[in-house]
């Protein structure tokens, strides 16, 4: 039986109503060289011809690079445990969970989720996630203007992820927020600078660590001066390095944000991916999205139940903290359980191979003539150099000889045509980075 939801009448009914005599004139507004030539789609196709015509555009794509492309998102392993556990039916198809008697799994999950983003950040409270590492950044902006009332403006630090600003353009172009960037000194934060941008009208400062250049820095001073001026401290970062380095917490950091890309998700050609918030207890009232909360029945027994549920969208609507009203609960769950497997020791063993592998490669790159560290500032697993030519030139040369070099940052940044990024992670071989060495060393 065909799936017919409406009849000619019915539609025609409809289209009148409206003012219009048929289903194209809805589309009279597009100019006519941007609409779909037909509403009209091909024959169909059996299982078999779609699945081989599927492979074939699969194929076009080169997955066999040996990459050291990071830029906040990096290729680390995943333990094939992840994929199973989550891949269960009661996870994988699990429905939101406002009705807590039929949802614990899902909610207990979350709130085990909520506990090891505090543990490793050194923070107070955490949420159920958002969408990603940039949206994290914009909803903690949003969250220091509303405790800031009456003050609008936001400091930001050029060196933050370029990704993350284009998005914070876009998420402000229309609202009452004024962004004030203060350039980095060759990839280093400047946070004589920062301080210097923080008056009386300043919610809140942002910064990364480590930072778009790779490059770590305490920040610990920077949101003292914040603080004496009754701004807030916010910190982006990168997870996996968190096992090794002064947590947002350490540094007295007022709300801390990551991009979670790095635990248990894979890199899929850009996404879903998983942004963290995590704040001090006195900012719960004002973190978006969800937050689960354990308590007891009238029995005595556990249960996990949505708290504050005041902030939320389907609560206030219009007064709600955020538009925000789902999470990113499956890919919350891969970096759980990521986080579960691998536990303090994996993570700490993660982070020290990725920035051993890091350190040689720039100690190998740098005996190259004509290459040099864009700083001498300690980096993690990452770092910019600059290079004799461009880095896109660099790029391009070394793909046909199948190796991602790296990241342009001449893409986002001004005078930078000549700096290339390197990642390293703990699957990168000494092996590929000896071959990525002479390979560029023979190109330049």
């Amino acid at each position: 039986m065909p799936f017919t939801p409406h009849t000619a009448e019915e539609v025609q009914a409809m289209l009148d109503v409206i003012g219009v005599r048929t289903i194209e004139d809805l589309f009279a507004d597009i100019p006519a060289d941007m609409r779909p030539k037909s509403f009209d789609l091909p024959q169909g196709l059996s299982e078999m011809e779609t699945c081989a015509y599927l492979e074939q555009l699969a194929g076009k794509n080169n997955t066999d690079l040996v990459s050291f492309l990071g830029a906040g998102f990096y290729n680390h392993y995943i333990p094939k445990a992840i994929d199973n556990l989550v891949g269960r039916g009661e996870f994988y198809t699990a429905y939101t969970p406002y009705q807590p008697e039929s949802s614990q799994g899902t909610l207990q999950a979350i709130f085990e989720f909520q506990t090891a983003i505090c543990r490793l950040l050194e923070m107070d409270v955490a949420n159920a996630s958002v969408y990603d590492g940039g949206t994290a950044i914009f909803e903690a902006m949003m969250m220091a203007v509303r405790a800031g009332r009456k003050r609008k403006k936001i400091v930001i630090d050029e060196s933050i992820n370029p990704i993350y600003r284009e998005m914070l353009d876009t998420y402000t172009n229309n609202i009452d927020v004024d962004v004030v960037v203060v350039p980095h000194t060759e990839g280093l934060s400047n946070v004589e600078a920062l301080k210097a941008a923080i008056d009386g009208d300043c919610a809140g400062v942002v910064v990364q660590n480590p930072n778009f250049f790779g490059n770590v820095q305490d920040f610990t001073e920077l949101f003292e001066h914040a603080h004496a001026n009754k701004a807030l401290g916010i910190i982006s970062v990168y997870p996996v390095m968190q096992s090794v380095m002064k947590t947002p917490g350490e540094m007295g950091a007022d709300i801390a944000v990551a991009e979670a890309q790095s635990l248990g998700q894979p890199l899929s050609f850009g996404g879903p991916y998983l942004g963290v918030m995590s704040c001090s207890k006195k900012m719960i009232r004002q973190i978006p999205g969800r937050i689960v909360g354990r308590t007891e029945d009238i029995d005595g027994k556990t249960g996990y139940v949505l708290t504050l549920q005041a902030r939320e969208q389907h609560i206030r609507r219009a007064k709600a903290t955020s538009n925000i009203c789902s999470n990113q609960a499956l890919c919350a769950l891969r970096a759980l359980i990521h986080m579960s497997l691998l536990g303090p020791e994996g993570l700490i063993r993660t982070a020290e191979l990725s920035m051993e592998r890091a350190h040689y490669l720039a100690d190998r790159l740098t005996m190259i003539e004509g290459v040099e560290l864009l700083n001498g500032a300690p980096f993690g697993n990452e770092f910019a150099i600059r290079l004799p030519i461009k880095a896109e030139e660099a790029i391009e040369a070394l793909m046909d000889k199948g190796f991602v070099t790296g990241f342009p940052v001449g893409r986002y940044y001004e005078d930078m045509d000549d700096v290339l990024l390197v990642a390293c992670t703990e699957l990168h071989s000494f092996e590929q980075i000896g071959v990525f060495t002479e390979l560029l060393g023979g190109i330049l």
